[in-house]
């Protein structure tokens, strides 16, 4: 087989310890998000000595990648030919990029910047920890202190307290009393708010009625997805802060529902998975997203290698504005190829994702 078409040979499985610069706390509706915990990863091996590696996402059978040519498994143009081979979708990227000596964002189309705006994703319930002494809603701007020393410019605060954690009352005073302090300790910052579906359609009208001045720039998933409460929502930002856009998406997300939701105006901004939703079915919904005018920011939470991700994405496909940030690390990974400063995140003109194939042990999986 020639180099531009290497056969699989091997799949090594592997879990990265990933570490967050502190633990984070609660959102609306799960527990602590801990330290960090584990990254999946796959590293696939060819017969021409070309590696692709990347994290994973669910789970996949490694033999039915194993002994085939790399054409047979993903199309330059479109992406994973099976979805069945989602899971494996990063690295495939990965592969193709190193075969082609292409950066992923170039298999893409390079159809945004290189330097993509990213925001802060690690701002949440840390005010209602330890359980047995709550540090307090101090602690949000801290948070938001400790992640500006290392580079961001804009904050996304969770809220919905009164969901599972406060009573109502308490809890929509606290989100409240934390977007207005982080506001004042940051007033030029992008600043988000992202309720994890920990409000209803008259709560949150009554949450952005006392921050209409603090000029959100997106809300998030202020309730469970309904056509009409979304139309109603979109009527009163028009009314209290007619800049502040709709995000959706990240949870269960039933596209096909949300598209026509989108066309009428109701949702700005839609926010699938990095993984989950993955790069190839990104690329097949993005000419959609367009020629509605919807705007894309895949949902990359939970692992630094996300945000990486979804920059290659957004430098590839465009249409996206900004990026969460995933602020730590991934063992054995070197991401210096990664230019992070004063809020904005440049990725690297290196084949597939520009990270080295991490020095780990061997554990074939094929």
């Amino acid at each position: 087989m020639s180099a531009s078409d290497p056969v699989v040979t091997a799949v090594d499985l592997h879990r990265l310890p990933t570490r967050y610069p502190r633990t984070v706390g609660r959102n609306a509706r799960l527990g602590s998000h801990g330290s960090g915990g584990e990254s999946a990863v796959a590293v696939l091996r060819t017969d021409t000595g070309q590696v692709g590696w990347g994290l994973t996402e669910g789970a996949g059978d490694p033999r039915s990648v194993v002994g085939r040519p790399l054409s047979e498994l993903v199309d330059p143009a479109t992406g994973v030919r099976d979805l069945d081979h989602a899971w494996l979708d990063i690295a495939l990227h990965d592969l193709l990029g190193v075969v082609h000596d292409l950066p992923v964002h170039a298999l893409l189309g390079s159809r945004g910047a290189t330097t993509v705006e990213v925001y802060d994703g690690a701002i949440y319930f840390d005010d209602l920890d330890p359980e047995d002494a709550p540090v307090g809603a101090a602690v949000a701007v801290q948070n938001c202190r400790s992640d500006a020393e290392l580079g961001h410019r804009s904050f996304k605060l969770k809220i919905g307290r009164g969901n599972r954690w406060m009573s109502r009352s308490d809890g929509d005073e606290r989100d409240v009393l934390i977007t207005r302090s982080v506001r004042e300790a940051f007033p030029d910052a992008k600043m988000l708010v992202d309720a994890n579906d920990g409000y209803d359609l008259d709560g949150f009208r009554r949450y952005l009625d006392q921050v209409a001045d603090c000029d959100l720039y997106w809300v998030e998933e202020p309730f469970l997805d309904d056509p009409d409460d979304l139309a109603a929502l979109r009527r009163h930002l028009d009314e209290v802060s007619p800049s502040t856009r709709i995000a959706e998406g990240e949870t269960s997300p039933d596209v096909d529902a949300l598209l026509p939701v989108a066309a009428a105006g109701h949702i700005d901004v839609l926010l699938m998975d990095v993984m989950s939703f993955g790069l190839t079915r990104w690329r097949a919904l993005m000419p959609e997203l367009e020629r509605i005018g919807t705007v894309a920011s895949p949902h990359a939470w939970g692992r630094p290698l996300k945000t990486l991700y979804a920059a290659q994405l957004a430098a590839g496909l465009g249409n996206v504005e900004v990026v969460e940030g995933v602020p730590g690390t991934t063992d054995l990974v070197d991401d210096t190829a990664y230019q992070f400063a004063d809020g904005h995140l440049t990725v690297p003109d290196r084949p597939g994702f520009g990270l080295p194939v991490p020095q780990l042990q061997r554990t074939p999986a094929s």
